[in-house]
């Protein structure tokens, strides 16, 4: 039986920026251009987080039971490590999944019943990135997944929520977001290179190979930079978000400078303090 400290890293805590950020930015612009609903902002929030838990756990049962994470650099894993059997991951990925699909249907309840269709995509989304017989994060497709469900539904989503419309800013602030959030997973799967060659897994990183996706993250980093300086165009606060590129030079500098395995895994954690920190500022900016 695994521990309870188990089960926290195997939530993998290092991702869940990736949740936080796209709820609170999605809040700023919801402050910019109305009035905030902040019951509704904390049921997002929660919705963001156990998506993001639930396909962690997916995640590590899918690839634990293929065998691509009995040899890896990273993190440890709960089905690939042994320490939990992979039935009880599965409960816990679907149990995450419908505690996000009852929170989701509270928001949709209170606003459009829309929002189930892309509450269920989400979902499937989240399954079928490592799940199933053919699972798109292993044809260099996971990266488009999560800038979408990450960056553009969750910002977007977040907005919608509590104005129940949709200011151009809700758009144009969640692909940054998106940006960094992808980022995060160009990192992750940059240190997985040598494992997921060997498996048989094809991510992005797989595919473009170490230097192509050294020049991706830098890529993504910088993009996200440069969107801002396009939203402070018409919303001038949102400039304050650019001092946070200070804490992009050291995880960018590293990666330009090749380092490989547990050396990524910092890399990994100032990614996050890196988005947390974008978020906070960027959320202000469109707040004021």
């Amino acid at each position: 039986m695994a521990t309870l400290p188990q089960w926290v890293a195997g939530s993998r805590p290092r991702t869940l920026p990736n949740s936080i950020v796209p709820v609170a930015v999605g809040t700023g612009v919801a402050i910019g251009f109305g009035h905030p609903v902040w019951w509704r902002a904390a049921v997002a929030l929660l919705v963001s987080l156990l998506l993001q838990v639930g396909v962690n756990f997916a995640n590590d049962y899918s690839d634990g039971i293929r065998g691509t994470d009995e040899d890896r650099v990273g993190p440890m894993r709960l089905v690939g490590s042994k320490v939990a059997p992979p039935k009880q991951v599965l409960a816990a990925a679907f149990g995450c999944f419908a505690l996000a699909a009852v929170a989701g249907l509270v928001l949709a309840a209170v606003t459009t019943w829309w929002l189930l269709l892309v509450g269920a995509a989400a979902i499937a989304a989240g399954w079928f990135y490592t799940g199933g017989s053919k699972p798109y994060g292993y044809r260099a497709l996971g990266e488009i997944s999560v800038f979408v469900f990450f960056g553009l539904v969750s910002v977007v989503g977040t907005t919608y929520v509590q104005l129940e419309g949709l200011p151009w800013a809700a758009w144009v602030a969640a692909v940054p977001v998106g940006l960094l959030s992808c980022a995060m997973l160009v990192v992750n799967n940059l240190r997985d290179i040598p494992s997921d060659e060997a498996s048989g897994k094809r991510t992005l990183a797989v595919v473009l190979g170490d230097g192509g996706t050294r020049l991706l993250y830098t890529g993504c980093a910088a993009a996200a930079f440069l969107c801002v300086l396009a939203v402070a165009v018409s919303r001038p606060w949102a400039a304050l978000a650019m001092p946070a590129a200070l804490w992009a030079i050291s995880p960018t500098r590293r990666v330009l400078r090749g380092v490989t395995g547990p050396a990524l895994i910092a890399v990994l954690g100032e990614t996050g303090r890196l988005q947390i920190i974008f978020g906070a500022l960027f959320t202000l900016g469109l707040a004021l």
